[in-house]
């Protein structure tokens, strides 16, 4: 077995956090995929036997997604054009669970759209402490600044996403169990709400007794006057 293939289990183990490290720092599928890609072929290149992989990892594909970002912006600023988020739809039932860990409960469209307003340093260190829970002692080397001056960024980044709405949960555990769980909900409410109409539909409510009585009476008080 060549160093390749004995990295490779690890490397796999670890992609879906890599790949939602990288949607939410770039808001691309594709750009994501490429930004875990490059985290492999620099992995592929390195001696990491010492290393704790998965924070090594997170490190190397978090400096791409910088530099992605910080060429985007050039370009934008040179072109003038737009970047649209990628959303991910999934299905209610059977949804991918890989696709089910890259977005998240709270991450939707909307929310990526905010994050593109930031700077590429506020986007990284918003990303990686408020949805991460990374701290910022080791945020600090991947922006390039102080811990203390990658606090600041965040908590910049941090009033401006309040601004636009809830700040996100950083459990994304409790992100994929509370999603399925109002999804769940939604169905729920909606069969049962059909098989209401569908009853009533079939057993359509008939006058009663006393329906009947109040018409008579108002039948007889018209004889009287």
């Amino acid at each position: 077995m060549n160093d390749n293939e004995f990295l490779a289990r690890p490397f796999e183990q670890n992609r879906t956090h890599l790949k939602a490290v990288a949607y939410r720092m770039l808001g691309s599928l594709s750009e994501a995929e490429d930004a875990v890609q490059e985290g492999w072929l620099r992995l592929s290149r390195s001696e990491t036997a010492q290393v704790e992989l998965r924070g090594w990892l997170t490190t190397v594909v978090a400096r791409v997604c910088l530099d992605m970002l910080r060429a985007r912006t050039t370009r934008r600023e040179e072109s003038l054009d737009a970047h649209v988020p990628d959303p991910i739809v999934s299905a209610v039932d059977g949804a991918d669970p890989e696709h089910e860990a890259v977005l998240g409960d709270s991450v939707g469209l909307a929310l990526m759209v905010v994050l593109d307003t930031l700077t590429p340093a506020e986007r990284l260190t918003f990303v990686l402490h408020d949805m991460f829970a990374l701290p910022f002692d080791e945020i600090a080397p991947i922006a390039g600044r102080t811990p203390r001056a990658s606090r600041q960024l965040a908590s910049r980044a941090r009033r401006r996403v309040r601004r636009s709405g809830p700040v996100p949960d950083t459990d994304l555990v409790r992100q994929r169990d509370g999603g399925r769980t109002r999804r769940k909900g939604h169905v729920r409410h909606g069969v049962h709400r059909r098989g209401r109409e569908d009853c009533a539909d079939r057993h359509p409510r008939r006058p009663g007794p006393h329906a009947a009585s109040g018409t008579a009476t108002r039948h007889r008080m018209t004889i009287r006057r």
